[in-house]
């Protein structure tokens, strides 16, 4: 009896000494990943490569929000040697705020060294607000640009409810108060409200444009009726001004600013620097698995989710185009 229960107790100072090894491993494995991503992803706000003279690329990708992280990254692309900026944009656009943030950051920059934008695909809606703060614009023939106007929508459950016999009680301190809600038939008052407000951020939309593109009301109203155009329509309707890509940019710099063509142009990062960790959140939650740690690996990956979800909520006006979407 004594020698079995020496083997039970032999067995599970081993199986100890197991555990705690391969948990220092795995800590290990994900500290080094860790680091590897802050190191790779870098500094929000640092030119990739060697220092010196340069043009700057930036991109501004997928939904626009408001983002104060961007925003300091381009005012110290503003204080950096850069010699000028290339913002290279593919985006539908997103909320009216946030493109004016970003409008607004982009004409600061505009004011201490020349900006071009290049459109990849997509310039619409807020990411033409954002196109218009640039020195000059030049999109592919195929590119989409335009999509000028403001939208709000809201859903409308109240005949759903009604079939199924359900009615939400309120009460508020005043009848516009948090209308239209989706639950009751919207007022004539609600709507009202609503169109106001929607308007008259179009009409700061529309001056804009007529400002920075210097159109006159005949073709302003042409553009400003919520279309897109491809890139061979815009450039004579005023909305860009040459047709090309990052190469026009570039001899555009040569030619009116004087900036020699041979100049490298090196990528601008405007994210955090361990603002998109994904990947690694997704190996730690397999490291943490692999020790039995389920339920906190289930809240790393929730975490992520929680994440993406938030990245995609778009809260008050848009100005956002989308094909199913679109008026």
């Amino acid at each position: 009896m004594t020698l079995e229960a020496d083997q039970i107790v032999d067995r599970r100072r081993l199986r100890r000494k197991v555990t705690f090894w391969r948990v220092f491993s795995i800590l290990l494995i994900v500290v080094g990943l860790v680091g590897a991503g802050i190191f790779l992803a870098g500094p929000g706000g640092r030119m990739m490569g060697a220092s010196g003279a340069s043009i700057a690329r930036i991109k501004i990708d997928g939904l626009i929000q408001s983002n104060q992280d961007r925003v300091e990254a381009i005012d110290r692309l503003a204080r950096s040697s850069a010699r000028a900026v290339i913002v290279r944009i593919n985006s539908p656009g997103g909320t009216t705020a946030g493109s004016e943030e970003l409008y607004d950051a982009l004409v600061r920059l505009k004011a201490r060294k020349p900006v071009v934008i290049v459109v990849d695909g997509l310039a619409a809606s807020g990411a033409y607000i954002a196109a218009l703060s640039g020195d000059y614009i030049v999109a592919r023939e195929t590119s989409l640009v335009g999509s000028i106007g403001v939208l709000f929508q809201y859903p409308n459950f109240y005949e759903l409810l009604k079939t199924i016999g359900v009615q939400v009680e309120e009460i508020k301190s005043s009848p516009l108060k948090a209308a239209p809600n989706g639950f009751s038939p919207t007022s004539p008052e609600a709507k009202a409200a609503i169109e106001s407000v929607v308007m008259d951020s179009y009409a700061w939309f529309k001056n804009l444009v007529q400002t920075n593109r210097k159109m006159d009301d005949p073709t302003l109203a042409r553009v400003a009726d919520g279309r897109i155009f491809t890139g061979r329509q815009a450039v004579g309707l005023k909305l860009v001004d040459e047709i090309g890509d990052e190469r026009a940019a570039l001899t555009w710099l040569a030619t009116e600013k004087k900036i020699d063509p041979a100049t490298p142009v090196r990528d601008y990062k405007l994210e955090d620097r361990i603002g998109n960790l994904s990947f690694l959140r997704l190996m730690g939650s397999i490291a943490l698995d692999a020790v039995g740690l389920n339920g906190l690996a289930r809240k790393v990956e929730s975490w992520g989710a929680l994440r993406t979800i938030e990245s995609l909520n778009l809260d008050g006006l848009l100005a956002l185009w989308h094909p199913s979407a679109a008026n």
